[in-house]
Order: C-alpha cells, then sequence, then structure tokens
C-alpha cells in the first residue's frame, strides 16, 4: 500500500508544525502586524500580538525573529510567564546569560546594566519576546515597565514584546496599567481567516508540500471552514487527519465525508 506522500504525490507531510519562516501563509493583515512590530524595534520601543489561540501568534513571533539580524539585534525568547516577578526576573535572566543576584532590585540592575552592555559596549539592541503573555501576573507586567526604564525614563535602550490573548488587552485597559499601556507603541491584533482565505490557507499548505493540485474538493473546504472557524491550527488539525483517512480509504482527493469522520475523531 502506498504511503500517504505518495498517494497525493507530496515530498513532505502538510499541515504539521514544521514549516520554514519563508513558506509561511502571506495576509496583508499578517504583513502589516510584522511591519508595525518592526517598526516599534527599530526605534526601540515595545509593543504587543494580541490575538486568540491558533491564528498565528507564535508564527507572527518566529518571522519577527527572522527579520532581526544577529549583527545588530540581540533577541531573546520567553515563554514561562506564570511566575512572580522575581522569578520571572530570574527567568530572563538564565535566558540571557545574565548573572543572578539575589535581591529582587539587584536582579533589575543586574538585568538593565545587561541590557545597556549590549547597546553601548557590543553595539546590539536588545530585545525581549513574551509569548503567552496572557499569564502574566499583573505585578510582573508592572515589572516590565521598570525594568525598560533607563536613565530615568530619558532613554530607549530595551524592546519588548508582548505576544497573549485577548484577556491581555484586558489586562492593559485596567487602570492601574495605564502606565504600562501607554509605554507599547504598537498593537498588533490578528483574527481568524475567513472563508476564502482558509480556502487559500489549505491550497498554500498542500503547495508547499509538494502537490501539484488541489487535495480538498470544493466541499471539503467548505467542510473544513465551518468546523475550524477561521482557525490556522484547527485548519492544521482538521486537514491532516482528513488527508490520513482520505488515504485509508484509497482515494486521491479530500471529500467533505472524510472531513466530518476527521472531526469525529478529533473532537468530542
Amino acid at each position: 500500500m502506498k504511503d500517504l506522500r505518495s498517494r497525493f504525490g507530496l515530498h513532505t507531510l502538510p499541515f504539521t508544525k514544521e514549516i520554514a519562516v519563508p513558506n509561511f501563509f502571506s495576509l496583508p493583515i499578517f504583513d502589516e502586524a510584522l511591519q508595525g512590530l518592526m517598526y516599534a524595534i527599530e526605534y526601540r520601543m515595545s509593543a504587543a500580538i494580541i490575538a486568540p489561540a491558533g491564528v498565528g501568534k507564535s508564527c507572527i513571533l518566529r518571522a519577527l525573529k527572522s527579520r532581526l539580524p544577529e549583527a545588530r539585534y540581540r533577541t531573546n525568547y520567553i515563554k514561562v510567564t506564570e511566575l512572580s516577578k522575581r522569578d520571572m526576573c530570574r527567568e530572563i535572566a538564565e535566558v540571557i546569560g545574565c548573572g543572578q543576584a539575589g535581591t529582587y532590585p539587584g536582579l533589575i540592575r543586574r538585568l538593565q546594566e545587561h541590557f545597556l552592555q549590549n547597546a553601548d559596549t557590543d553595539g546590539l539592541r536588545p530585545v525581549l519576546l513574551i509569548d503567552e503573555g496572557h499569564g502574566l501576573r499583573l505585578d510582573v507586567l508592572s515589572m516590565l515597565r521598570v525594568l525598560a526604564n533607563f536613565d530615568m525614563d530619558s532613554r530607549l535602550v530595551l524592546s519588548i514584546i508582548i505576544c497573549g490573548q485577548p484577556s491581555l488587552k484586558k489586562f492593559l485597559r485596567r487602570s492601574d496599567m495605564e502606565d504600562v499601556a501607554r509605554r507599547l507603541a504598537y498593537y498588533a491584533t490578528l483574527r481568524p481567516l475567513t472563508r476564502e482565505e482558509s480556502v487559500k490557507y489549505i491550497k498554500h499548505r498542500c503547495a508547499i508540500a509538494g502537490a501539484s493540485n488541489i487535495l480538498f474538493d470544493s466541499g471539503s473546504q467548505d467542510a473544513v471552514f465551518e468546523i475550524a472557524r477561521g482557525n490556522m491550527r484547527a485548519i492544521d488539525t482538521l486537514a491532516l487527519k482528513s488527508l490520513y483517512i482520505a488515504h485509508e480509504n484509497n482515494c486521491t482527493a479530500v471529500d467533505s465525508n472524510h472531513v466530518v469522520e476527521a472531526r469525529r475523531y478529533l473532537w468530542p
């Protein structure tokens, strides 16, 4: 029996997380977000990415990091967010390779000294990417404001990009978070794909995997959109399972029945 890739004329398995940045799906909303984030970083300012789960936040972060050359930027990524402000400082210190300090004020000074060294001695612009920002405690969000305060707030050194789900925006709208929110020069917002974009996304993922023709008929394309509602992560999961089911049934394309069956396997 043929394997899945041979049956569908693919050189790699489609709809997986293993996708190179140059092969990311391109849309104006993604391009606009990247341009806004790059503008903020270029001028040593901070920004936020606000979007529901599964609509491309991680892809935007990966694409952003790829656009920050190591010869000019010192970029570090943090994902562990449900920490106290002191433990978050320790996590940042560990990630950037900065020595630890015993007290919270000492940690802040050590981190700031490290970022200043990046900028003044090494000639590099420090950038801190914080994923899963909706899990940050309110005191940690306030701590990030302190961390980015250099020379009595008269100098821009560190760019912080906070990426999180819509609850992060709710936190930033609180009156006691106003000072933090004002420091974010740009808010990138993402949304689920429209029906037309969903179809284009399915075709794109098939094409970069080597398919020479469309592997999903029109009915299956509609079914994927109706079930996944434009969520790219859900589209990936549903489309890949549908392909496996079509393959097991010796079909050369996915139809709506395969998608409905895949839905039953994947979600209660």
